[in-house]
């Protein structure tokens, strides 16, 4: 096994979708449709980052849960802008580079996060844990993804 293989088996490689959250204007919470379709090249139909270097963000409901607890705050899946919410991944751990199947659909991780230089203006009730804890990826293989699905690390 080669050092980049125990990295990789060192990160938890099935997780789920709680939610499949978009919005069409930037700026707001987005809301859980349940399902869509995500795009290659594109990202996910219907949201407004759809089309832009950040195709699709993930965050975990771990960490909006932790979030909560710390700041006294109630917050769900899509109230940090999120398009994608997990359960079971720990989804700052995936290299740069990674592919993940979710459901019909392949995504390569792009980033992890935001650098702390660049400005994220949308935040819920004084709290953004998007540009901390979250992950952008890119749409490789376009297909159907819904709550309920298999997120599964390929390579």
């Amino acid at each position: 096994m080669t050092v980049e293989n125990d990295k990789r088996d060192s990160v938890t490689s099935v997780g789920k979708v709680v939610a499949v959250c978009l919005s069409k204007d930037r700026g707001v919470v987005n809301r859980n449709a349940s399902k869509s379709y995500l795009r290659k090249g594109y990202g996910l139909v219907g949201d407004a980052h759809a089309g832009s270097e950040k195709q699709i963000s993930l965050l975990a409901i771990e960490d909006i849960r932790k979030t909560c607890t710390e700041k006294n705050i109630k917050a769900g899946p899509g109230d940090f802008a999120e398009n994608i919410t997990t359960s079971g991944i720990e989804l700052i751990s995936i290299p740069i580079g990674t592919r993940l199947r979710i459901g019909e659909a392949v995504l390569r991780v792009t980033r992890i996060g935001k650098e702390k230089h660049l400005v994220h203006t949308y935040n819920y009730k004084g709290v953004s844990i998007l540009p901390h804890r979250g992950l952008f990826a890119s749409v490789e293989e376009s297909g159907s993804i819904e709550v309920g699905d298999e997120i599964r690390v390929l390579s």
